[in-house]
């Protein structure tokens, strides 16, 4: 099995340090680098082409922020982990193309959750902060446009909302989880999403989301 390359971009030294630990201790993930900034995150992304890039959101030159916007159209995978769950981070990040928003206090499990699922087009958000951010993205934004979503996909989008992997989606639906993996791809063609983050915040849009509808 290839391992998953990863570039970690923290503007602290102890926090990389620590990332690396993590990460460099599972079988099938290697730290390919490190960037102490985002400028020169940037260059090692273009340079070093990683399979996913783990970025802070402040730092300097580059906030982590736009880091993921230029990397997320260059199409590589970001995952933003931070220290801070403000709304309005959270919200910048999701429409950047992040595919995962992790807490730093969440632990070092979900980071090696949050890394395997980018590589697998999944997307992670530390479940502390997922219902309550998602709200705050959407809280302020008119309903989405009437869409043209089978009852199986909405069914998916639900269940994507809840943070399910396509694994997880296959089990509950009794379909394989590349079926799912299929139906999430169409869902985001049809509705003009870059990933399953993006899906997550319109089925809140769109009142998928509340349990009360679902």
């Amino acid at each position: 099995m290839n391992s998953i390359r990863v570039l970690l971009a923290d503007d602290q030294r102890d926090v990389r340090s620590g990332f690396r630990l993590v990460l460099d201790s599972q079988p099938d993930i290697t730290v390919v680098g490190e960037a102490a900034d985002g400028t020169t995150a940037l260059d090692l992304a273009r340079r070093l082409r990683p399979d996913v890039v783990l970025t802070d959101i402040r730092m300097p030159g580059i906030d982590g922020l736009e880091l993921t916007r230029l990397l997320t159209e260059a199409g590589q995978r970001v995952v933003v982990v931070t220290t801070f769950d403000l709304d309005e981070y959270v919200d910048a990040a999701l429409r950047n193309g992040a595919c995962g928003f992790l807490l730093k206090r969440s632990g070092p499990a979900l980071l090696i959750e949050g890394v395997r699922a980018a590589m697998a087009g999944d997307a992670l958000i530390s479940p502390q902060v997922t219902v309550r951010l998602l709200r705050a993205v959407t809280r302020a934004e008119r309903p989405p446009a009437p869409h043209a979503l089978t009852n199986r996909e909405t069914d998916i989008v639900r269940l994507v909302a809840q943070g399910l992997t396509n694994a997880q989606i296959g089990a509950e639906l009794f379909i394989s989880a590349g079926t799912a993996k299929t139906h999430v791809a169409n869902i985001q063609a049809k509705l003009g999403l870059n990933n399953r983050v993006g899906i997550a915040a319109w089925a809140w849009r769109a009142g998928l989301a509340d349990p009360q509808n679902g």
